[in-house]
């Protein structure tokens, strides 16, 4: 059997095939129809062969709409083998970004699960529309396949209230669902699941944090399996400093800027997710341009190093004081997985809390799984790299089941 996953997004359609056998997931295809609408569209796919060899390629295309872009997604997984047919796919795995209070679990798609989706619009205008745009087009490609949706959010509807409420008032729960959702669920419960079988116990006994660090970056309190806090909140703003987001920051000061400097809700919205975080403090979003900057001695990003794992370290901190016991912290995403010097400083000076690092292993350990804390350390300290494409695959594989 063959599973399609799907990740729709505003220009861009990144898919990924794998043929199922019992436990062995096996990538048959992967690739990207990108800029959709826009010149330059093009369709990027790498496939494996009956030999086990892995072959590549980039057609451009003229990709007016998501529909055209799947056809052209279809039409090369045919060419190339990958897909012999429809019959072929046992179900397609769509990833939706926001699923609010009403999905807690991979969901098969049916018309009130679309009605669903679309009434969480307004807590993601960005992602939501262009995710139900990949489902709709599914639909009516692969008429008789099981749709399944697999939210960014789920993971963390374990929270308790106390870790989702806002100190606002109830009316705006209530009617206006204003409330921590926290995102990157996908990860971090992939993530999850990959520790506990390092160290050798079951996840409901785990106690766990993770830190998905990225161009958007999030960090979550895990106990006994389930998520109880995160740092993301309403929207993916809140939290750590990330590549253009500001994560923490007073709200006074949205009202500061529009009373003194005129901004109105959009520059608002533009400065604090797009203009902020690395490039607010430094000017670039790439985190190893911004190492090369320092090293360079500019003070900005020697600044922007400096923020991040201090906001960093406060977050690990306030999570060990949320979990009490911690089994152990878990580095992920691209920054997670490849800099040694990011884990390093997020990690000082915490062997208070029985978190020590091991030098060495850490500058080891580069986009692998791998264990990176001394072999004293009360708290293990792990890299493992992410799959959010696989996690929805298997999430996809059991909803249908």
């Amino acid at each position: 059997m063959k599973i399609l996953v799907l990740n729709s997004g505003s220009s861009s359609i990144k898919f990924r095939l794998f043929a199922v056998a019992e436990d062995d997931w096996r990538v048959a295809a992967s690739g990207a129809a990108t800029r959709i609408g826009e010149d330059g569209a093009a369709v990027r796919l790498s496939w494996t062969d009956a030999a086990s060899e892995v072959h590549s390629r980039e057609d451009a295309a003229t990709i007016a709409s998501h529909h055209a872009g799947i056809e052209h997604i279809v039409t090369a997984l045919r060419h190339t083998g990958a897909l012999g047919g429809i019959a072929e796919l046992g179900a397609v795995g769509h990833r939706v970004v926001h699923g609010g209070e009403a999905f807690h679990t991979p969901t098969l798609v049916d018309d009130d699960v679309i009605a669903a989706i679309r009434r969480m619009i307004p807590l993601a205008p960005l992602h939501n529309p262009a995710n139900l745009d990949g489902i709709m087009v599914a639909r009516e490609l692969f008429p008789g396949v099981p749709q399944v949706a697999v939210f960014d959010t789920a993971f963390h509807q374990t929270m308790p209230r106390t870790a989702y409420r806002y100190a606002i008032p109830g009316y705006l729960y209530r009617e206006h669902h204003v409330r921590r959702y926290g995102f990157h669920g996908t990860s971090h419960h992939y993530v999850a699941k990959a520790a506990a079988r390092m160290l050798d116990k079951p996840l409901s006994h785990c106690n766990l944090i993770t830190l998905h660090l990225g161009n958007g970056a999030s960090a979550t309190a895990i106990r006994e399996g389930a998520s109880v806090d995160t740092s993301m909140g309403m929207t993916p703003l809140e939290g750590l400093v990330m590549g253009s987001r500001c994560g923490d920051i007073d709200p006074a000061v949205h009202f500061y800027l529009c009373r003194h400097l005129g901004f109105d809700n959009d520059t608002m919205d533009d400065l604090l997710n797009r203009q902020s975080g690395l490039v607010g403090l430094c000017g670039v979003n790439d985190m190893r341009e911004v190492h090369r900057l320092a090293e360079a001695g500019d003070e900005d990003a020697e600044l922007a190093l400096g923020v991040t794992c201090h906001r960093l370290r406060k977050y690990i901190g306030a999570y060990v004081a949320v979990l009490g016991r911690v089994d152990a912290v878990v580095f992920t995403g691209g920054i997670g997985e490849n800099d040694a010097e990011i884990r390093r400083c997020a990690c000082a000076e915490l062997e208070q809390l029985g978190i020590a690092l091991d030098p060495h292993a850490n500058a080891q350990v580069q986009g692998r799984v791998g264990t990176i804390s001394c072999a004293d350390s009360r708290v293990a300290v792990l890299v493992v790299p992410t799959d959010e494409e696989l996690e929805i695959g298997r999430e996809t594989l059991e909803a249908i089941s």
